[in-house]
């Protein structure tokens, strides 16, 4: 199979050399020093694993992922609106786009038929351009769950976790999806088949929504978020507020609250994404996370005080770090 990866950044580099070293043809789409040393060196990996290295194509082309059978899109959220109109006329007919960002995606309510099935979620998919942009048909979605570094150029360090759970829209079972299951396993990846990909999503963003804004406020690392009695009331009753959104769209978590709560606390002294940008003075993914579950609880009638609270604070926070 002929892989494109458009955003090949710490993640997506790291999917790319992945299935590179597993025998597939890979095209990475980069821009800047980082490109330019994958383009001389090719990338190198640092992982607890087993470092490695791999030589895929890498360029700064977008017509490069004319001929991919599959595009891995590892862009954030918040610079797909502002690209998909590029990636979508690039794509050729019958290509699949794996979806890889985090926390609602533009996708979601294609196929779904559930409340708000066609709805177009505005926080990620501004004027439905991203919807527009992309064929529904050549959506696959992935809930990522790998943590990786830009190291230095050309390196990336992953630091843990290599499961990418994939799955169509509409939960049918699809040949395409073995397909790229298999590329993804003859890499040394996970890459489950997930009919109830759904499900997946919201176990991940209801803590992604609660931990990631909550340590920019605080400069905190997970582990040290738990420490606190006083915290972990607050961040479990923002996992539930985002928990019961979650339940009026249908999903089913499939751990408890209390287990979701504790696995972020494990992770230890670990500072998340969010608190990585933030320092970095990166944007921040906000509308995808503690943005979109407000969006849709509107929409649902569902109140989220305390979300709305964290979201508003975090902005201020962020305006506040560019002034």
């Amino acid at each position: 199979m002929k892989f494109a990866v458009v955003g090949a950044g710490a993640i997506g580099a790291y999917v790319g050399a992945a299935l590179a070293r597993g025998g597939a043809d890979v095209t990475l789409i980069a821009r800047g020093e980082h490109l330019r040393a994958m383009q001389a060196r090719g990338v190198r990996v640092l992982s607890p694993r087993g470092d490695f290295e791999a030589r895929p194509n890498a360029t700064d082309d977008f017509a490069a992922m004319a001929d991919a059978d599959v595009v891995f899109i590892g862009l954030k959220a918040y610079s797909l609106p502002e690209l998909a109109p590029q990636i979508g006329s690039n794509l050729r007919s019958g290509s699949a786009v794996i979806a890889a960002q985090n926390g609602i995606p533009w996708w979601y309510f294609q196929s779904d038929g559930g409340p708000l099935d066609g709805a177009v979620v505005e926080s990620v998919d501004p004027g439905g351009i991203v919807s527009s942009s992309i064929p529904p048909e050549a959506v696959v979605g992935c809930v990522v769950y790998c943590a990786t570094e830009l190291a230095g150029p050309g390196v990336i360090r992953h630091i843990e976790g290599t499961r990418f759970s994939i799955g169509e829209p509409n939960g049918s079972e699809s040949e395409r999806c073995r397909a790229i299951s298999e590329a993804f396993r003859a890499g040394g990846l996970k890459c489950p088949v997930d009919s109830r990909l759904r499900d997946q999503i919201w176990l991940k963003l209801i803590g992604n929504a609660a931990f990631n804004p909550v340590s920019v406020l605080t400069r905190a690392t997970l582990g040290q978020l738990g420490e606190s009695p006083e915290m972990r009331d607050v961040l479990r009753a923002l996992l539930e507020e985002s928990a019961a959104v979650a339940e009026k769209l249908g999903a089913t978590l499939s751990v408890s609250i209390e287990r979701r709560l504790e696995g972020g606390f494990a992770v230890g002294e670990h500072k998340t994404s969010m608190l990585q940008d933030f320092e970095a003075g990166k944007p921040l993914e906000i509308e995808c996370l503690t943005g979109a579950v407000i969006e849709l609880a509107g929409r649902l009638g569902v109140d989220v005080p305390r979300l709305r609270v964290v979201d508003a604070a975090v902005r201020v926070a962020q305006q506040a770090d560019r002034d």
